[in-house]
Order: C-alpha cells, then sequence, then structure tokens
C-alpha cells in the first residue's frame, strides 16, 4: 500500500512553485506554501490567485472549488513551518549550492519519515541528497509549465532512492491525475536532455545568420507541427534558465559540443535580454511577462508588395516528376492559378499522375473544401506532356524527380538547353546540395531550391534554399511564389538539411541513443516528448512513420557534412535499418506494427 500523503510543502513560490502549489490543492491535498520573505510570499499568492481566477472566467474551474483550493494552502515565511508536512517539493532557482543549503536545513527541519523531493530540471539528483542525512529519502519530482496543465512529471531515482519513496511518489502522481515517467539521474533527465540540444542548435543557426529568427521558427512550427518556434520557447523559457540548464547538462553529460552554450546565449543574458521576463529576448515582447510580440528592427516587412519587390513574373510553371511530390505540386499551382505543364517519363506515367491528381482534388470537392467548378478549373489549367521540350516558354520550372545527384544533375542540364533566358529553376531536393545540381548548368543564379513538404496541397511550409550563386531576383520570386500558393515561405542557405531536418533528426537521433543506453524505454521517451514538450508525436513514433531508412540517410548527410561528432547516427538506428527493421512500411521499426 502506497503512504497517504495529506500535506505536502512547497518552499519557492514562483511561477514554478505557485504552479506546484496549485496541483496539490486542487487535489484535496494541504499545501504550506514557503518563501523566504513576506514580499515574495505575496508574489506567489498573487501567481496563484491569477491562475485560479482564469479558470474560473474560462468555466474550467467553479468558484465554490477555488475557494475550498485557496483555503487548502498555508501561506508562511520560512522553513520552520514544513515541520509537520508528509513531503516537501523544492523549486527554487537553478544553483546547486541554493538547493544544498535548502535540502540540509529541511533534513534538520522536517520529520524522520518525510520525502524531500526537488522539481529541478537539471542538476543531480544525487549531489542535492547528500546534503542531508537521509539521501533514501530524496527524490526528483520534476513538473512541467505551467504545472497546472502539463500531464508529465519524470520522477528522478537516485542510486540509493528507496524503492518504497518511488513506488509512494508514483502513486501520488496518478492522484494528481498525472502520467509519470521513472528514470534515474542524469543530466537533462528525458525531455531536457532531447530539447536542450535542439535549442541549443537553433540559437547556432539564428547566430550564423543562417535563417532569421522569424524563418526558424516558423519552420519548426508549420513543418513539424511544434507548438512553438524554438527561440520563442527559448523566450518562454527564460535565455538566463537555458543557459544554467545548457550548461549544467554539457558539465554533467560528458561535455558534448551540442550542450555547449551558444556564446550568443551568455553575451543576452550579460546585456538583461532573458525574453519574455524582461521584456526583449530573440524577439521583443509588449512589456516584461507579457506574451505579446511587438515589432522591432528586426521584424520583416512581409506586405505583398515588399515580396514581389524585384520578382520576375511568374504565369506558366513547368513540374517535372510523376511522384507523390510532383503529383502534389502540380494541384498547388493549378489551384492558385497557374498554368501548369507536368512533364512525365512516358504517356502512362501522365495518366497516372492525371489521375491521382483529379482523384485528389475530388476528395476536396467531397469534403466542402473545393467547389466543382474550381476542380474543373484546376484541371483546365494542367497540361500533360512526356517531353522536356514543352517547358521552352515557361516561367519556372520546379523539378521533382528521385533523390539522387546524377539524374538531378542530368536534368537541370537539359533543361538549360531547352528553357528560355529568365527561367526560374527550382529543385525540391530536401538532402542535396542544390549548388551541385545549379552548376550543372550555364545559369546558376536561376537555380533555387523550393523545398515542399509532403503532402504538398496540405503542409503550408516551403524551405527556399538559396546557393551563394543564386541571385536576389531569383530569391525574390521565389519568395513572391510561395506567397501567391498560399505557403509560408522561409529562406536558408544551402547547407545539409536546411532548417527543419537539421534541427530535427539529430534531435530523433537523441533519442534512439538514449534508449540504446537503456536509460528509459520508448513508450516513456515518447510520453515525455508528447505530454512534457507538447509535441504531436513522440521521437519513436515519428521514426517509424518517416522511415528508419530515410531516417539514418538523412542523418548520415548531416554527419558528413557539419562533422559533429554528436550528429553521428547511433549504432542501433543502423543495426535496425540492417535488419530490415524500417519502421511502418515494414511493419517493423521501433514498435511492431503487424498487430496493430
Amino acid at each position: 500500500m502506497a503512504r497517504e500523503f495529506t500535506s505536502v510543502g512547497v518552499v519557492g513560490l514562483g511561477t514554478m512553485g505557485a504552479g506546484i502549489v496549485e496541483v496539490f490543492a486542487r487535489n484535496g491535498i494541504d499545501v504550506v506554501a514557503v518563501e523566504i520573505s513576506a514580499a515574495a510570499v505575496e508574489r506567489g499568492r498573487a501567481t496563484l490567485t491569477g491562475s485560479t481566477d482564469r479558470a474560473v472566467a474560462k468555466g474550467k474551474l467553479a468558484e465554490a472549488d477555488r475557494d475550498a483550493l485557496l483555503a487548502r494552502i498555508d501561506w508562511q515565511v520560512g522553513l520552520d513551518a514544513l515541520h509537520s508536512v508528509d513531503l516537501v517539493i523544492e523549486a527554487v532557482p537553478e544553483h546547486l549550492d541554493l538547493k544544498q543549503r535548502i535540502f540540509a536545513e529541511l533534513d534538520r527541519v522536517c520529520k524522520p519519515e518525510a520525502i524531500l523531493a526537488t522539481n529541478t530540471s537539471s542538476l543531480s539528483v544525487t549531489e542535492i541528497s547528500v546534503a542531508t542525512t537521509r539521501p533514501n529519502q530524496v527524490i526528483g519530482i520534476h513538473f512541467f509549465n505551467p504545472a497546472p496543465v502539463m500531464k508529465l512529471v519524470e520522477v528522478v531515482r537516485t542510486v540509493v532512492t528507496s524503492a518504497d519513496v518511488v513506488a509512494d511518489v508514483e502513486a501520488l502522481c496518478e492522484r494528481l491525475g498525472k502520467v509519470d515517467v521513472t528514470i534515474s539521474d542524469r543530466a537533462g533527465f528525458i525531455a531536457n536532455a532531447l530539447l536542450f540540444g535542439y535549442l541549443n542548435h537553433a540559437v547556432s543557426m539564428f547566430e550564423s545568420r543562417y535563417a532569421t529568427r522569424e524563418d526558424i521558427d516558423a519552420a519548426m512550427k508549420l513543418g513539424c507541427g511544434l507548438p512553438m518556434g524554438p527561440l520563442a520557447l527559448m523566450d518562454l523559457i527564460g535565455l538566463d534558465t537555458a543557459y544554467e540548464i545548457l550548461d549544467t547538462m554539457y558539465r554533467r553529460g560528458g561535455r558534448d559540443r551540442r550542450h555547449a552554450p551558444v556564446p550568443l546565449i551568455k553575451q543576452m543574458v550579460t546585456a538583461g535580454l532573458l525574453g519574455r521576463k524582461s521584456g526583449r529576448g530573440f524577439y521583443t515582447y509588449e512589456r516584461p511577462g507579457s506574451p505579446v510580440v511587438v515589432p522591432d528592427e528586426h521584424t520583416p516587412v512581409t506586405t505583398g508588395a515588399a515580396l514581389a519587390d524585384g520578382a520576375r513574373a511568374i504565369a506558366k510553371v513547368g513540374i517535372v516528376g510523376s511522384g507523390t511530390m510532383a503529383t502534389g505540386i502540380i494541384e498547388v499551382f493549378a489551384k492558385a492559378g497557374y498554368e501548369v505543364i507536368s512533364v512525365t517519363r512516358g504517356a502512362e506515367k501522365s495518366a497516372k499522375v492525371c489521375e491521382a491528381v483529379k482523384t485528389s482534388l475530388n476528395k476536396g470537392v467531397v469534403r466542402g473544401k473545393l467547389s466543382e467548378t474550381d476542380r474543373d478549373a484546376a484541371l483546365g489549367r494542367v497540361t500533360w506532356s512526356a517531353t522536356l521540350d514543352h517547358l521552352a516558354d515557361v516561367d519556372l520550372v520546379v523539378e521533382a524527380v528521385v533523390e539522387e545527384l546524377s539524374v538531378k544533375k542530368a536534368l537541370f542540364a537539359s533543361l538549360d538547353e531547352i528553357c528560355k533566358p529568365g527561367v526560374v529553376l527550382a529543385t525540391t531536393t530536401s538532402s542535396l546540395p542544390v549548388i551541385d545540381v545549379a552548376m550543372a548548368t550555364q545559369r546558376p543564379a536561376d537555380v533555387i531550391g523550393l523545398h515542399f513538404f509532403n503532402p504538398a496541397p496540405i503542409m503550408p511550409l516551403v524551405e527556399i534554399v538559396q546557393t551563394i550563386r543564386t541571385s536576389a531576383e531569383t530569391s525574390a520570386t521565389a519568395r513572391a511564389v510561395c506567397a501567391a500558393l498560399g505557403k509560408t515561405g522561409v529562406v536558408c542557405g544551402d547547407r545539409s538539411g536546411f532548417i527543419v531536418n537539421a534541427l530535427l533528426f539529430p534531435y530523433l537521433n537523441d533519442a534512439v541513443k538514449m534508449l540504446e543506453a537503456s536509460y528509459s524505454t520508448a513508450d516513456d521517451i515518447d510520453y515525455a516528448m508528447k505530454l512534457g514538450c507538447g509535441y504531436p508525436m513522440g521521437p519513436f513514433e515519428l521514426l517509424d512513420v518517416v522511415g528508419l531508412d530515410v531516417s539514418l540517410a538523412i542523418q548520415r548527410e548531416l554527419y558528413l557534412e557539419l562533422r559533429e561528432p554528436g550528429f553521428a547516427p547511433a549504432p542501433l538506428l543502423e543495426h535496425l535499418v540492417t535488419a530490415g527493421y524500417l519502421g511502418r512500411k515494414s511493419g517493423r521499426g521501433f514498435r511492431d506494427h503487424t498487430k496493430r
């Protein structure tokens, strides 16, 4: 039988601590809420009152329940008030010496059987525990912000934490309506270990001016379905907090360079640019603490006139290819009002592509997203061809053939001979160097990458990939075309992975390494990222959908180009691909899909 917790103490009443107090009080548990001063107590009380009042206003909490909740909280100054509680959770700033001093004092104040817990997200629970005479009763209970909303709790046991303590805390999490994942004491635990390498990498992209803050954030939100872009998330977390977490993970986690804080983060912290809480970080906010972003000197102009400035006029578009990607792109351009010439290798393939486009458009009609008139008009704009010579008078060519460099280079050499001067030649490659394709022509200034995401008619993102030879006019034309298609175009340089894959796949690879090290299970890692970070899919779910062979190929490209040791493909990923476990398409990947 798990022990019954009738009263708990919470030390530190900032945003996190006040949220934890609310979680316990909402679930009928008496809470002693402790701060260092009366003023700090009042700030914590105001934070919690604001949260519960908002819940009442939204109809998520009855007034009577709010009043009962508030009545369960005893607001106190000083740790001596915790002498009779069953459990204490510490939620003070992420400084080891501060936490150790607090735990030493809690050890003196609290009754012998009380469990002492830390909400640390990055520090060693073991190092905190040794400040007490009861390290077997010390555990990590890592809530996620905002604690009343986020379902995940990481339960962190040390090598000496009692099994009974772990079981009692797991039962408590269930009582609180939380999903717990129990793990051992390692830098960053699950969520932060996977999240902060990704965030740090995104900051390095921005620091090197590879892409703008807006484009990096839009790419990850629209390309991966994430709730926030990485730079906006850094602002929410606080750059000072992010720096401390990264620095701790670097020192505790084997000095992986990917966790070494990017110099820009320290510079911004030193300059007082801490994110939302200071009113300025990567973005500028309406006021300190506000979530409302306001324009600043770095905000791009996004009016139609500005996007079209310097762009060439595009009326007729050629699309080369017969696969899923080509089919989707044909539909996108035809629906947007462009005259389209579809070129495939033979009449049979043209007929299949035509049928696929018709089927997709008919689905749009059935779902009420497209009128029959618009469907017929879109189909009427498409000419089906089996010869490249029909592209002689188009304004833009979009290539969507197989991902083999030799094939693409041969195609672009042919287009160079056939197409009129001034045509924009675009490749949809997701992994190959665009410059290699461009140099197969005598007009590299006119070549650009337009990386659509699958399915093209639905996914709103296009990565616009500029080489060092791409002209400003070509880039402006690509941006204007994306806007005319109703897509969000994000501009980046010609580097392996572009924005989305370069940030996504190292994170997936890190998850495989975590599983490989037997730190946690695939299920718990997936739970951690979905429930703790709001990701639409866990890393292993996503890997099985993408295909392990595709993922391995992309990771190898990233490693070969960037030569970052942390990007080396996880051996487990290589072994699964060798064994033919490729994910859903083969019936088996990280999970067995044949039984579902």
